[in-house]
């Protein structure tokens, strides 16, 4: 089962791949653009564009005359897909953080190994 049911119902298999995203409205429909970060000489969609009806309610303005209002909101399906790719995006920031963490780290055991070389260089230099 897919980490991002939504996405993969939109066809979105390789979320990775998404570079960023962004959000406006038209009208009575939310629009979500997709951009990828796509490899030179790809034939795949640089972006894509999904639409989604915001759903109509009436909402109880004045109990008293009992006087209602008509709002729409944002569908559950568009708000489970921005979820996704806030996920998506949270956890690919993690997966940099941890390896600039190691690089950080491997950083420093090549220059502990460095002076501890040059030491037992002069060590033998005394010799």
């Amino acid at each position: 089962m897919s980490d991002y049911p939504r996405l993969t119902e939109m066809g979105i298999l390789n979320p990775q791949e998404i570079e960023k995203f962004a959000v406006y409205t038209v009208g009575r429909t939310d629009i979500l653009r997709i951009i990828y970060d796509r490899k030179k000489g790809s034939l795949l969609p640089v972006s894509k564009h999904f639409k989604f009806a915001q759903a109509k309610q009436s909402v109880l303005v004045d109990s008293g005359t009992r006087q209602t209002e008509v709002v729409y909101e944002s569908s559950g399906a568009f708000r489970e897909a921005l979820h996704e790719l806030e996920k998506s995006k949270a956890s690919r920031k993690k997966a940099v953080d941890d390896a600039d963490a190691i690089k950080e780290e491997i950083k420093l055991l090549q220059e502990d190994i460095a002076w501890r070389t040059e030491y037992i260089n002069t060590l033998l230099d005394k010799l």
